[in-house]
């Protein structure tokens, strides 16, 4: 039977309660109703001539929401980082290097003068009469040349090499502290660390063997005997760089400095007098070096006078200051028997290279 106010034979098939059951679980929320495409017309809208029943809704914009456009944004960043991280690893393996570093050979050679130290009071006297008249002060004479790319280093690599060796040379030759004190760092941390163990034990154990004289790696002066008069010393030479294969890069440098020095009794009124020091040093580097800003130094040949051939030029410079002459005697005894050792040498310092006062 059907219930009360149904036809008695129950409600039709396919009439409004007939089908309620099959229908019942669809729900035509108000999400629902706002995405369908068709919208039907009110009344007053389809009272016009022509008007159709429904209408076509524009689609809906569907942007990302606030929250997911942040979260794809962060996922990008994430990206690119690892991205960036696995090109530059900050723990990438040791740049391309060449063979260990040699050991440093050098030969320092005492100039003996061949009369009296000239001195004088002026300075400036002295520089103008003497072949230094034309020299740079300080590190203005260590000028870097154009660079120019080899095989396989780039113009940047070979500028590098420059800049390093040049700042060897001016932390050796020019740095007071250096000079005339006892500081050694300013040079030691520029070497490559290969050489490290010879640069130590040539200031902890100085021998004259052509491997461990501090005047090798550096000029300095007995701070006993000798004090700089002026501090503007003067400087002439060259910075050369050459590609010797395709790991290594080679600079030659030769510089003459000359120094203004006196008695170290502390008397700003003594005789000053020129000293000089020619330096012929070879530099080698691998990519780590320039990478490191440090320096293998192979080769160091060193003349300097006026000195006296008699005294020991291993450790410490001991300059023949004004009015003094060299001591009589050549230079210290070479014996042909012994092994290891370096055989003395000695020259004489020109006339010419002289000031004249």
């Amino acid at each position: 039977m059907g219930g009360p106010g149904d036809p008695p034979e129950g409600t039709p098939e396919g009439g409004p309660g007939g089908g309620e059951e099959e229908y019942r679980s669809v729900v035509f929320d108000e999400s629902f109703v706002r995405a369908a495409r068709l919208q039907e017309f009110s009344a007053q809208e389809r009272m016009a001539d022509h008007a159709p029943a429904v209408r076509r809704r524009p689609p809906m914009r569907r942007g990302l929401s606030r929250q997911a456009l942040v979260l794809v944004l962060l996922i990008a960043v994430a990206f690119g980082t690892a991205i960036y991280m696995g090109v530059r690893h900050p723990y990438q393996g040791p740049a391309e290097s060449g063979p260990p570093a040699e050991p440093l050979r050098m030969t320092v050679i005492p100039l003996a003068p061949e009369g009296e130290v000239p001195g004088t009071r002026d300075t400036d006297h002295l520089y103008v009469s003497s072949p230094a008249a034309q020299f740079r002060i300080g590190a203005e004479g260590i000028p870097l040349p154009a660079a120019r790319r080899t095989a396989h280093f780039s113009d940047g690599q070979v500028t590098n090499a420059l800049s390093i060796a040049k700042d060897y040379i001016v932390r050796s030759s020019l740095y007071p502290e250096v000079l005339t004190g006892d500081q050694i760092r300013p040079v030691r941390v520029l070497l490559d660390p290969d050489q490290l163990d010879q640069f130590d034990q040539s200031f902890g154990h100085p021998a004259a063997d052509g491997r461990h004289a501090p005047t090798g790696w550096l000029v300095r002066f007995d701070s006993s005997q000798a004090e700089l008069a002026d501090r503007s010393i003067r400087v002439q030479g060259t910075l050369q760089a050459a590609e010797t294969d395709s790991s290594t890069l080679e600079v030659t440098a030769d510089h003459t400095f000359v120094y203004a020095l006196r008695a170290a009794t502390g008397e700003k009124t003594a005789e000053a007098s020129l000293f000089t020091v020619r330096r012929e040093l070879h530099f080698r580097f691998d990519r780590e070096d320039l990478r490191l800003h440090q320096a293998q130094l192979v080769v160091s040949y060193v003349q300097a006078g006026p000195l006296s051939c008699a005294e020991d030029s291993t450790n410490r410079l001991h300059p023949l200051l004004a009015g003094q002459t060299a001591k009589e005697g050549g230079p210290a005894g070479t014996d042909p028997y012994a092994t290891g050792g370096a055989t003395a040498l000695c020259g004489s310092l020109a006339a010419g290279a002289q000031p004249k006062v």
